[in-house]
């Protein structure tokens, strides 16, 4: 296999790679391939980009019909028929029937981090202050802005500057007999607790990159009420475990609330285009024309692949699929992997699902699995504190006998670190 060429010419800043140390050429479906042939079962999904699977076979031709129409493929934020198709069908099919109606859709670049910085860029605006309340454990992006919120001390140290405006919060499962959403109250009420009233409160419903936690729905209801209560914005960060990742096509349906501004990237499309959206409520829209803007914020192939994406979403239930496959992937973890040893612990949602490896004292376990697993022609990847969660992030579309298989695979990695290390 010839890496030769990356290993001298490509920068150290490469990462994932290292984890998977093989060319891949191919791609369908649930399945990536390497110039060797090998198959190999994907449960990391692009980091949550490819939902409905590898070059999928209804928003392909699409796409190929698109470009050899020649379509337009640039045009910055001009009008445009994808971007008017896309807008509506994102409206009328997606948000009015989910209660979002009188939402503004932005188009603030092709990235998850733009999004984000466009929101805190909205939301510092609209309120006239400069602190954001985010959660500890959180991970948003990668630049400044989007970096101040992230908790993630490598990605942090990266910055090389002060990262500021920030008031990070411990997450409910930091301290489960501590009332998070209290302490946030009791610091705007004490005079002496030295924290700003801020804008906005940033949060993810499932933390991710943070170890795969579940916000409860009683919480995220307490967050909704809080930042009412308080004249603070609501921003929730659908990034990662939106597009149906959950369950529902956004994270928080599930707790019966609607925030002020949400960011989405990622799978939108699902074919690993990049796209990116900051929505909000259209009384928030205080813009000044070209006050947030970019060059590539007009991408009109991924805004045909979204719209593709989202009639395909609805055409095949996807929702219902990711519940339904996620309690396969639930009853695996507890009846075949947590047996396997008392100090693991599992815990997830829809189709994200994160296996705990922090109680056993060997360093590196969980990357050891995901080793082991890579052997086996499985793609999974880590997360959380030191990366000690092996994260399951499988397509949404994943045929059920392929979702077994990789399972099995996983399940025979974590045995053979077992008896090799612990």
């Amino acid at each position: 296999m010839d890496t030769q060429i990356f290993e001298t010419y490509e920068s150290e800043v490469r990462s994932y790679c290292r984890r998977f140390p093989t060319v891949f050429s191919k791609a369908k479906g649930s399945k990536l391939f390497d110039e060797l042939g090998n198959e190999y079962i994907d449960f990391f999904c692009g980091a949550g980009a490819v939902n409905y699977g590898h070059n999928n076979n209804y928003i392909k031709p699409k796409l190929i019909d698109y470009m050899m129409s020649d379509g337009i493929m640039h045009s910055l934020d001009m009008y445009t028929t994808p971007k008017r198709e896309f807008i509506a069908f994102m409206e009328e099919k997606i948000l009015q029937p989910r209660g979002l109606e009188g939402y503004k859709i932005m188009f603030p670049g092709p990235t998850g981090t733009n999004a984000v910085e466009a929101a805190l860029k909205l939301a510092r605006k609209v309120k006239g202050r400069s602190n954001v309340f985010a959660l500890t454990g959180c991970f948003h992006g990668m630049t400044l802005g989007a970096l101040s919120l992230t908790t993630d001390k490598t990605a942090r140290k990266g910055a090389g500057v002060k990262l500021h405006d920030v008031t990070h919060i411990p997450a409910p499962y930091n301290y489960p007999e501590f009332d998070t959403v209290q302490y946030m109250q009791d610091l705007l009420d004490d005079d002496h607790s030295a924290t700003d009233k801020p804008c906005a409160l940033i949060i993810e419903t499932v933390q991710a990159e943070g170890g795969i936690w579940v916000f409860e729905n009683e919480y995220l209801q307490k967050v909704r009420k809080f930042c009412d209560d308080n004249d603070i914005l609501l921003i929730i960060d659908d990034i990662q475990v939106g597009c149906a990742r959950t369950g529902t096509y956004f994270s928080f349906e599930r707790a019966g609330i609607q925030p002020d501004i949400f960011v989405m990237s990622k799978s939108i499309g699902g074919y690993g285009l990049p796209f990116a959206l900051t929505i909000f409520r259209s009384e928030l829209d205080k813009w000044l024309p070209g006050e947030h803007n970019g060059t590539f914020r007009g991408n009109q192939l991924a805004m045909v692949a979204a719209k593709a994406g989202l009639e395909f979403m609805l055409k095949e239930n996807v929702e219902q699929q990711a519940k339904d496959k996620g309690e396969i992937i639930r009853t695996y973890i507890e009846n075949e992997i947590l047996p396997l040893d008392s100090r693991l612990k599992g815990r997830g949602i829809g189709m994200i699902w994160g296996i705990e490896f922090a109680d056993i004292p060997v360093q590196g376990m969980s990357k050891k699995v995901t080793e082991k697993a890579f052997n086996r022609k499985l793609i999974v990847e880590c997360a959380g504190r030191k990366d000690s969660v092996v994260k399951i992030m499988p397509p949404l579309v994943i045929e059920q006998e392929v979702l077994m298989e990789g399972l099995s695979k996983l399940k025979k990695a974590i045995e053979e670190c077992l008896k090799e290390f612990a």
